[in-house]
This record gives C-alpha cells, sequence and structure tokens, in this order.
C-alpha cells in the first residue's frame, strides 16, 4: 500500500474509533439514565453513583445526565443512608459549573432534604449537605429560593461546631448568600461574627477560607450590630489585622476594608481598638504592595487614624509620609515602633523609585522644561 493509501488507513481508523467512544459513551449515558429511572433501589444507588463518577470532571457528562436530576432528587428522601450519601454526591457533582443543573435541583425539590440533612446527626450527611447548599448557592438564580429557606441559623452552627470541611463549606455559602440584596440583615441575626472570627483564627492566612472569611466580615461591617459584635470579640479586630498582614492579595482588600468601614461609621469609637492592635505596619505595606484597591483604602485608614483626619497646617503638607510619621510618634510599643519606621522608609524607597522610572520615561516625550520633581521625591529621616 502507497503512503497515500496509509494515511487513509489511518484517518479511517481514527474517525471509526472515535464513532465507537461516541457510540459507547452514548450507550453508558442511556444506561445509566435507564438505571436511575428504576424502581429497584439498588440500581438507583449504583446509577447514581456511576453519574457521581462521570460527572466528576466533565461538563459534557453533566449535560448529558441533566434528566437524572428529578429521581436523584427523589432518592434524598429515601430512608437509607446509602441511597441519601449517593443521591447527594451525585446532585453536587452535577451542579458544578452548571447554572441549568443548579436550578434544576432546586425546582425538584432538593432544598427540603438538604436543609433536613444539615440538621441531621450524621456528620457525613451534614457534611455532603453544606458542600451542596455551596454549590447551589453560587447561582444568583437560586439565592432568593436559598435564602428565603430560613438556612442562616443552620449554616452559622455548622460554622461552630461543625466538621473543619463544614465550618469551610458553610462560611463560603454564608459569603454567597451575603450579595443577595437584604440577606446581610438576616445572616446578622444568626450572630455568624464569634464563630467566623474563630474559624479565621485557626485556618491559614492564605487561604480560601481566610478569603471567604474577610468578605463576610467586611459585608457586615456596614451594620453597628456587626462592628459592635467584632469588637466585642476576643480578638476579633486582631484576627482581621493578622490577614491584613499576611493573607492572599484579596483576603487583605477584605481586611483593610472591613477595617476602613469601621473607622469611617465612627472615627472616635473605632480608632483606638484599631490602632491597639498594631495595624500600622500592615497598612504601610499595602500602600506599596496592595491592589489599587487596597492601596487606596490602606491610604485612607492611615489618614483616618491619625490624631485628626485633618491637614495640621500648611507647613506639613497631608502627605502620606508625614501622615504615617505622625502616627507612628504615638505607638508606644517599641517592637511595633521600629518596624512601622522600616516599612516607611521602605515605602518611601519605593516611591522614589516609582518616580524616578516616571521621570524616565517622561524625558522620552517631553522637553526639559516640562519636567518637574513629584514632592514624593525627598529624604525622610525616621527618629
Amino acid at each position: 500500500m502507497d503512503s497515500e493509501g496509509e494515511n487513509y488507513s489511518v484517518q479511517l481508523n481514527s474517525a471509526t474509533d472515535g464513532d465507537i467512544r461516541q457510540t459507547a459513551s452514548y450507550s453508558a449515558v442511556q444506561q445509566t439514565l435507564f438505571l436511575i429511572h428504576s424502581d429497584d433501589v439498588t440500581l438507583k444507588v449504583q446509577a447514581a453513583k456511576e453519574i457521581r463518577r462521570l460527572t466528576k470532571t466533565s461538563q459534557r457528562y453533566r449535560r448529558h445526565f441533566s434528566n437524572a436530576v428529578k429521581p436523584l432528587v427523589d432518592m434524598l428522601r429515601y430512608d437509607s443512608f446509602e441511597s441519601n450519601e449517593a443521591a447527594l454526591l451525585a446532585l453536587l457533582n452535577l451542579a458544578v459549573k452548571d447554572e441549568g443543573n443548579k436550578i434544576n435541583t432546586i425546582e425538584a425539590g432538593a432544598l427540603e432534604p438538604i436543609i433536613g440533612f444539615l440538621q441531621s446527626e450524621n456528620a457525613t450527611l451534614q457534611d455532603h449537605a453544606t458542600a451542596s447548599l455551596l454549590t447551589l448557592s453560587a447561582s444568583p438564580a437560586t439565592k432568593p429560593i436559598i435564602s428565603a429557606s430560613g438556612v442562616f441559623p443552620l449554616l452559622v452552627e455548622i460554622v461552630r461546631h461543625g466538621s473543619s470541611q463544614a465550618k469551610a463549606d458553610a462560611v463560603m455559602a454564608l459569603s454567597n448568600l451575603s450579595t443577595f440584596q437584604d440577606n446581610l440583615l438576616l445572616i446578622l441575626q444568626a450572630q455568624p461574627i464569634p464563630s467566623t472570627v474563630s474559624l479565621l483564627k485557626s485556618c491559614k492566612k492564605s487561604s480560601k477560607t481566610t478569603e471567604r472569611c474577610t468578605a463576610l466580615i467586611e459585608s457586615l461591617m456596614c451594620y453597628e450590630e456587626g462592628r459592635n459584635s467584632l469588637i466585642s470579640e476576643d480578638g476579633g479586630v486582631l484576627a482581621v489585622v493578622e490577614v491584613l498582614e499576611s493573607g492572599s492579595a484579596q483576603s487583605r482588600e477584605h481586611a483593610v476594608g472591613a477595617l476602613l468601614t469601621m473607622c469611617q461609621s465612627d472615627r472616635s469609637k473605632y480608632r483606638e481598638p484599631i490602632l491597639r492592635e498594631g495595624v500600622i505596619p500592615g497598612l504601610l505595606e499595602l500602600t506599596v504592595q496592595g491592589t489599587a484597591k487596597s492601596r487606596t483604602k490602606a491610604q485612607t485608614l492611615l489618614r483616618l487614624l491619625r490624631d485628626t483626619p485633618y491637614p495640621r497646617s500648611e507647613l506639613e503638607p497631608d502627605t502620606l509620609e508625614n501622615i504615617v510619621s505622625n502616627l507612628i510618634s504615638q505607638i508606644d510599643c517599641e517592637e511595633q515602633s521600629g518596624k512601622a519606621k522600616e516599612m516607611l522608609a521602605e515605602m518611601v524607597q519605593v516611591s522614589m523609585e516609582q518616580s524616578l522610572r516616571h521621570l524616565q520615561q517622561r524625558a522620552l516625550v517631553c522637553t526639559p522644561a516640562d519636567l518637574s520633581v513629584p514632592s514624593c521625591v525627598s529624604k525622610i529621616t525616621l527618629k
């Protein structure tokens, strides 16, 4: 056979193999759908496990098995742990990154049994139910229905007493639901701050859980009840400050946002509790290394934390360096003061380098008369 014939044969075989795989895949889907709709509980459990396996990483299979949602939801009401677990896990995988399956799951009546499992003495079912609510709460279309179900006290209780994974999933679900209008007041009524702070203290500062905890806390700082709860919680403000210092970029943004909201709402009440936890070094670092939002919020908070939020005279301009120097002079702790001075020196150095780079760029397109040295390129002596 010539090379052209060989190429044709390879192409034909590849096409045939693809057709076979597609046919086998279609046959497996149809067989599994047949079993999940059967009356035999053992076969239904077997089908649910197969759906879970096939939909774990495949968006295509999630679409293929959309018709399995209703019988899976029916299995949640069976008086059988094996049936409940298999159905919960299959529904969980079906709903991941699939808006249609999320909506279908809620519309099929899954919310009632899932909420029931949140109160189960069986920790495994409670964990699976919490993970399911986390996934379902990611959809804008399902948030109003979940919010109306009275689930907030149950989620807060899981943040307080659930397993490690369930706590993380529950706080993430609360964070998801907090973005829906009017939910913050309902969440506040469940008193989530103590358990959220406790979780924040125990998890890694760079984790996704920390990000969601600080996002939830930031949202709740819009209300006096939330601010009072954080202040009255032992180590509450400190936990937020620690995230500001060593959390992920997004977590630090939420942390500085929470403290800024507090200070803006009542500077005289919250300035001292925030300063007392040694927030200045972390704020200084954010003004240099934070996200754009973090830098702006950190600079605004630094201004609010000084003796007076207004410039003191024309001789002492309202520059960030002067604001921070004023704050450093008020710090009693020598260790904190030394760290703050080091951070300020670094901040000034970075500011000078950035300004010089800007001048060099301008020099390429401007005449000498156009150039002016920005005020931030100046030497500051810290004492």
